[in-house]
């Protein structure tokens, strides 16, 4: 697993060198990705209250996430909600590694641990063709679409609040999420039992609540490399919502639904140069 990446700056990311990989590489900026995302967020009547950028030392891989302020135009539920926040993150490379990807989800305002659900991570686009153009309409798609995405986020927050999970479980679960699903690693899984032992956070809820341990493993993913926070993040909910809540029916697994033929997914040929990806590890509607 790649190591630790520390956070940088909206300047490093937009100042950093493009890249050049022929006639059929089209370059998607980090630059254009931050600014297009700002002013579409803007547009759309939200108000981004932080900015969080991670980086390679040579801002090959980036993240960026919003924690944003919603529209006074959504619902009472969505502007009174007092213990998530709204958040939009992206990822992109350039050096052919990770796909651009981009996700409207939630965070926890006491941790800012992130929440992401596989139906909404519904994008990633190669670096070919109009990759560009499709970037800024995904972009505002996600955000055209963020109080739905958002309220289906707030729902399974609800729902995980009604488990009961044994110490016993909650060890289970952490166990398969490192070696059956390969979510997690080592140091994640360290910092999962120790926040199980002695959390650093109050999430409201006892210690053997699916909700607190949803916390404990996303405080975990904070470790994750920029090229896999997004997906990791989104492979944990999902695994949560089918594997917990759906066992305890609750809900039911989550099925995959069709692509539109315009977009891309990560179960393409990535034989050239692409990242590794293994269509076992996706649930969500790519």
């Amino acid at each position: 697993m790649p190591k630790l990446i520390k956070e940088t700056t909206r300047h490093y990311l937009e100042s950093a060198p493009l890249p050049s990989h022929g006639d059929t590489y089209t370059v998607i900026s980090h630059k254009d990705i931050i600014e297009n995302t700002l002013n579409m967020l803007n547009a759309s009547g939200f108000t981004v209250k932080g900015e969080l950028y991670k980086a390679t030392n040579s801002a090959n891989v980036a993240q960026g996430i919003y924690y944003i302020e919603p529209s006074k135009h959504m619902s009472h539920e969505i502007i009174t909600e007092q213990e998530m926040g709204m958040m939009f993150g992206w990822t992109n490379s350039y050096n052919k590694t990770i796909r651009f990807q981009c996700a409207i989800g939630g965070y926890v305002k006491v941790c800012n641990n992130g929440m992401v659900s596989g139906d909404m991570l519904t994008f990633a686009r190669k670096h070919t063709g109009s990759a560009d153009y499709e970037v800024k309409m995904q972009i505002s798609n996600q955000i055209k679409n963020a109080e739905k995405f958002y309220k289906r986020i707030l729902e399974d927050r609800d729902k995980l609040r009604q488990v009961t999970l044994s110490v016993k479980e909650q060890s289970e679960l952490l166990g398969r999420l490192y070696v059956e699903k390969e979510i997690i690693n080592v140091s994640q899984l360290t910092t999962a039992k120790a926040e199980m032992e002695d959390p650093s956070y109050d999430y409201n809820c006892d210690a053997e609540n699916a909700w607190t341990f949803y916390n404990h493993v996303t405080h975990a993913l904070k470790k994750s490399h920029p090229q896999s926070w997004l997906s990791d993040t989104q492979k944990f909910h999902d695994f949560m919502v089918a594997d917990v809540l759906g066992q305890m029916g609750i809900q039911k697994s989550d099925s995959v639904q069709e692509v539109a033929s315009n977009q891309f997914d990560l179960f393409e040929d990535n034989s050239d140069n692409e990242i590794e990806v293994k269509e076992e590890d996706y649930t969500f509607t790519l």
